[in-house]
């Protein structure tokens, strides 16, 4: 069983990793191949930035529990990039992103409840 605390910094690392993906987006309307365009591309060094730290803060997390019961945990990301892509992209969610974020959020209960 994971210890409570790593469980606690997975979610947190989903929630930092989330904003990763919402500044790609940003970042894609002026993306270019060209190095120093992509150096100069804010939102893009920004999205990176977030997926390091989700990535370097998702490491000791592992030393405080089953893999197999951490690494479920990482598919709040998707709750986490649905509803900050409402909220900062001005996206949509209808009725079926809903259930989808409400079916992770069982998944994610249960293999919780299971270990």
């Amino acid at each position: 069983m994971a210890e409570l605390w790593a469980a606690g910094l997975v979610v947190l690392t989903t929630l930092i990793g989330s904003f990763g993906p919402i500044f790609l987006k940003k970042a894609s309307a002026e993306f270019s191949l060209n190095p120093f365009k992509v150096i100069k591309n804010k939102e893009l060094v920004i999205g990176i930035f977030f997926y390091a730290m989700g990535t370097v803060l998702f490491i000791p997390a592992l030393k405080g529990g089953e893999l197999s019961v951490l690494y479920p945990l990482v598919s709040l990301a998707y709750v986490w990039v649905a509803l900050l892509s409402k909220f900062m992209l001005k996206e949509n969610i209808n009725a079926l992103k809903w259930a989808g974020i409400l079916l992770i959020i069982i998944g994610v209960s249960l293999i919780g409840l299971g270990s």
